[in-house]
């Protein structure tokens, strides 16, 4: 036996269990996202201002929708589209770390690919929690959303799950993309995804070659899952589907570039 293989079955047998996930590491990487304030107060403060100045038109609160009224769907609506984009720049911070060399660093360690991408995006759900409860604490504050008390916590629990797709979008995209570029390539995104997927005019309002086009988008499932205990109807299994796929997609991105980029000298 060469010394060389006696080295990396040693490293081979101290190789922690899950990849090197712990609850440790994804408590510090919390703590250190949420010492960010202009990142916090971006997460919550754009989907209350959004939700204000598109969701609490005077006629929906006398229109229904399902179980609730129009500016309940519209709530859900905002709501998501700000948990997306708080997981998707959260996930996107990672572009810093590799300005810094932190990622490098990781090339020591014995930090599994997968564990590092799944610390991250479990980690960008503390700034999707800020938007979703800002924009729901303000729709119940103004109690112009009006929806039965169990979809509130329901829809609100759906629409924070949910949003991590974009969290492992936003770490593909952080490792694919220089830092100064990231957040307006994101956002553009995500506005192109969100009008794809019907999040801000419904998918059965389009033309027929459109909404056929939409379904294979990537918000379009997770928008149709969140609205579901609302509006109710015919359940499909292609919203789980597409949302399964895409999550698949962009997880293997992201593990793809982060082992891409360790690996540079």
């Amino acid at each position: 036996m060469t010394p060389q293989s006696s080295l990396a079955e040693a490293l081979e047998r101290k190789r922690p269990p899950m990849g090197g996930f712990s609850l440790t590491a994804l408590r510090l990487e919390v703590r250190r996202l949420l010492r960010n304030p202009r990142t916090m107060i971006l997460a919550i403060a754009m989907p209350v201002i959004f939700f204000q100045a598109f969701g609490r038109n005077s006629a929906y609160v006398h229109q229904s929708a399902g179980r609730g009224n129009v500016t309940a769907f519209a709530m859900i609506s905002v709501a998501l589209f700000g948990a997306v984009f708080a997981t998707a720049t959260g996930g996107a911070m990672v572009s810093i770390e590799r300005t810094l060399g932190w990622s490098r660093q990781l090339r020591v360690t014995p930090l599994s690919p997968t564990a590092y991408i799944a610390i991250k995006m479990l980690t960008s759900l503390s700034l999707a929690a800020g938007a979703v409860g800002a924009v729901y604490l303000f729709g119940a504050a103004t109690g112009s959303a009006s929806m039965p008390a169990d979809l509130w916590i329901i829809t609100g629990v759906c629409v924070w799950i949910g949003s991590l797709l974009f969290s492992a979008l936003g770490l593909f995209i952080g490792y694919l993309l220089p830092s100064e570029n990231v957040t307006q390539i994101i956002s553009v995104l995500l506005m192109v995804c969100s009008f794809a997927g019907g999040l801000f005019i419904p998918v059965s309002h389009f033309p027929h070659t459109y909404a056929t086009l939409a379904k294979f988008t990537p918000l379009y499932g997770l928008n149709e899952l969140v609205h579901y205990p609302l509006v109710g109807g015919r359940f499909e299994w292609v919203w789980a589907l597409n949302l399964a796929v895409w999550l698949g997609v962009f997880v293997l991105g992201a593990v793809w570039q982060f082992r891409r980029d360790t690996a540079r000298v």
